[in-house]
């Protein structure tokens, strides 16, 4: 969204496209669960009158048109797509089936997955969870406004300090919201190792995949 209050900036969808591209170029295989709280964020049922099922699937909708604004923004600097989806939209996007999803990897290509779970009352982080189980992902990679984990939030809290490694009991018992409890649960009994970092500071995901230290790195 960038700067905007609604929808996408171009150029933020740019600079992801190069970040991301500058790690393909390494070898590295991607895979990346997106949001959709630019277009639509789930809302108070009281103030809407939208039911919250109904409201969670508008916002998996909301995540499908992101990931085809970030895999056009890809395919525009020349990296091979895949956007899966949860929901069926064969006009637009494959059904997710993990050995797909595995394959497209192996031979290259970016994967895309969009819809969340196909399921309501459970988050993109649930998702991005889940989904990197699935593929066997080394790590996740989870992109915010901000550098890391810090004792409070460092956008309201001035004296906050950041923390460079943290084990997955130390977010428990700080109560950090480093995600949501559904998704933090299922990279911690996996042991799937999450790295917190500035997703939009040009360059960083380049950093933390080449090994420098960026971000919080949470671990078993």
């Amino acid at each position: 969204m960038g700067d905007k209050t609604f929808g996408f900036d171009t150029n933020v969808i740019a600079q992801y496209a190069q970040d991301i591209k500058s790690i393909t170029e390494l070898g590295v295989q991607v895979a990346i669960v997106i949001g959709g709280g630019n277009i639509y964020r789930g809302m108070n049922e009281d103030e809407t009158g939208i039911e919250r099922a109904h409201g969670d699937y508008m916002g998996m909708l909301a995540t499908v048109i992101n990931g085809m604004a970030v895999q056009a923004g890809l395919e525009k600097v020349g990296v091979y797509t895949r956007l899966q989806s949860a929901i069926k939209m064969e006009q637009i996007a494959e059904p997710y089936i993990r050995r797909r999803a595995i394959r497209h990897l192996e031979k290259g290509r970016v994967v895309i997955f969009g819809a969340g779970t196909g399921n309501p009352y459970f988050t993109t982080d649930t998702a991005g969870s889940l989904r990197a189980i699935e593929i066997n992902a080394d790590v996740i990679l989870k992109g915010t406004r901000v550098d890391g984990i810090y004792t409070s939030d460092p956008e309201k809290d001035p004296s906050a300090t950041k923390f460079n490694v943290m084990t997955f009991q130390d977010c428990l018992d700080k109560k950090l919201q480093v995600m949501d409890m559904t998704a933090f649960t299922l990279c911690m009994e996996n042991n799937l190792p999450i790295i917190v970092f500035n997703m939009n500071k040009e360059g960083n995901l380049r950093r933390v995949v080449t090994g420098e230290k960026v971000g919080t790195l949470v671990k078993g």
